[in-house]
C-alpha cells in the first residue's frame, strides 16, 4: 500500500482551496532548500522530489508552496496504518507513507485479491480522505512493483503464475537496489527491461557486477523476493536537519543548530518511548556535496546532551572539507528496548533521577507550550 503524493495530498485535504491545483511541499521560493513532495498536478509540470526550490519555482510560479507539516503528516500515517489493521493484524510499516500487509487467508472472508484490494483503497479513502495505490502479489517485490504500476489510485494484482510476464518488458530501473552505477554498467551491456536481464547468463552479471549483486539482481529478475511481513517493526530511526538560508562558517551557529535538532530528536524519541546507540551527523556543502557519520555506543540514549555531544564530537574529528555549511542534521537509530542503559560508575543514583525529572519536565513544558521554550544547559568547551 503505497500512498498517492502523500504530503501534497494531505495539505490539500488540509486546505480543500489546494484540491486540483499544483502543490509543492518543501521550502518557499527564494530559500534554500528541495521539494519534498509534489502533487500531481505540480508533478505534471515536471516537479519532482528532491528538486531544488528554484527550479520548481521556475516550471511552475503559480503553484502553492507549503512548509512541511511532519506532525500532521505522521498523525495521517498512524491513522492509515489503524485502518489497515482492521483487515489484517500482520502490517508492516515501511515507510510514513507506505506499508506491507499479508492478506492470505482474508480470501475466505472478504473474496478474491481484487475485492481485497479494493476494500483497501476504499476504507483508507473514507477514513482520511487520501487516495492509496495498492499491488497484490506472492511476495513484497511483486507487491511494491505493483503499487507503482498504475499510480495515482491504483490497483494492480499480479497472481503467482502471471510474474514472468508482468517483470519482462519492466525497465531495470525499476528493481530495488538499482543506483546510478549499476545502472550504467547495465547500459553498458545492453541490458534495458527485465527480460534482458533474466536472459543475461550469471556468469557475465558476475563478472560486471560482482557475484553477491549479480545473484540479487538475477533473483529479482526472476520474481524471487522475501514474503515475510515484519510486524510491529515501526520506524528505524529519528532524524532532524536544517537547511540555511545562507552557506554558514560560523561555528557556534552550527553548534546552536545541532543543540536544537539534538533536542528535537531527543523529545520526538522519548516521546515514543524510543532510546537509540546509534548517533548520525549529516551535513551538506554547496553544490549537494554531502557527508554522514555515524557512532554507535554500548549503550542506549534519548537525552539531547549525550546526542549533541556525540554529533559535535562527529563534525570535529571526522576531517570534513573546510567549506561553508549549506545543511546540517542529526538522529539516532539502532534501538534498544526499555529504557536507556546510559548510566555512569561515578554518578549518583540520586542524579541520574534528577535528569530524568529535567527531561520529563521540559518534555511537559514544550508539549503545552512550544518546543525550544526550555533546554537543558550543555556548555560548550574551548574551541567550540
Amino acid at each position: 500500500m503505497d500512498l498517492d503524493a502523500f504530503f501534497a495530498s494531505v495539505e490539500q485535504q488540509k486546505h480543500p482551496e489546494y484540491q486540483g491545483r499544483p502543490v509543492v511541499v518543501g521550502a518557499q521560493p527564494g530559500q534554500r532548500g528541495v521539494v519534498a513532495a509534489a502533487s500531481y498536478e505540480a508533478r505534471r509540470h515536471g516537479i519532482r522530489s528532491a528538486m531544488p526550490i528554484a527550479e520548481a519555482y521556475r516550471r511552475c510560479p503559480d503553484a502553492v508552496f507549503v512548509r512541511p507539516d511532519m506532525d500532521r503528516y505522521r498523525q495521517y500515517s498512524r491513522h492509515v496504518l489503524e485502518v489497515l489493521e482492521t483487515l489484517s493484524p500482520r502490517i508492516e510499516a515501511a515507510s510514513i507513507d507506505e506499508a506491507y500487509m499479508d492478506v492470505s487467508g482474508l480470501e475466505k472472508l472478504m473474496g478474491p485479491p481484487e475485492i481485497i484490494g479494493r476494500e483497501i483503497k476504499q476504507r483508507i479513502h473514507t477514513e482520511t480522505g487520501l487516495t492509496a495505490s495498492v499491488g497484490i502479489g506472492p511476495n513484497r517485490l511483486i507487491a511494491k512493483l505493483g503499487s507503482d504500476y498504475r499510480k495515482p489510485d491504483g490497483l494492480t494484482v499480479i497472481a503467482p503464475q502471471q510474474v514472468l510476464d508482468f517483470l519482462a518488458p519492466m525497465p531495470v530501473a525499476n528493481l530495488r537496489g538499482l543506483g546510478r552505477q549499476t545502472q550504467k554498467i547495465f547500459e553498458r551491456l545492453g541490458i534495458e527491461t527485465v527480460e534482458q536481464l533474466r536472459t543475461t547468463p550469471l556468469q557475465r552479471l558476475q563478472q560486471h557486477l560482482g557475484e553477491k549483486a549479480a545473484a540479487g539482481f538475477s533473483r529479482q529478475a526472476l520474481g524471487i523476493a522475501p514474503d515475510v511481513i515484519h510486524s510491529g517493526q515501526g520506524r528505524k530511526s529519528i532524524s532532524k536537519e536544517t537547511t540555511y538560508g545562507a552557506d554558514v562558517r560560523d561555528t557556534t551557529v552550527l553548534h546552536d543548530t545541532l543543540r536544537r535538532l539534538s533536542a528535537d530528536v531527543a523529545r520526538t524519541a522519548r516521546k515514543e518511548g524510543l532510546s537509540g546507540r546509534v548517533v548520525t551527523m549529516k551535513i551538506r556543502f554547496a553544490g549537494f556535496e554531502t557527508y554522514t557519520r555515524q557512532y554507535k555506543s554500548t549503550t542506549s540514549t534519548h537525552d539531547e546532551r549525550e546526542i549533541l555531544k556525540t554529533a559535535w564530537r562527529l563534525f570535529q574529528d571526522s576531517k570534513l572539507p573546510k567549506k561553508p555549511v549549506r545543511l546540517i542534521g542529526v538522529g539516532i537509530s539502532d534501538w534498544q528496548d526499555g529504557q536507556p542503559a546510559q548510566t555512569d560508575l561515578f554518578e549518583q543514583p540520586r542524579q541520574q533521577e534528577d535528569d530524568k525529572q529535567v527531561l520529563k519536565t521540559i518534555d511537559a513544558v514544550s508539549e503545552k507550550f512550544g518546543k525550544g521554550l526550555l533546554q537543558v544547559g550543555a556548555p560548550r568547551k574551548q574551541g567550540q
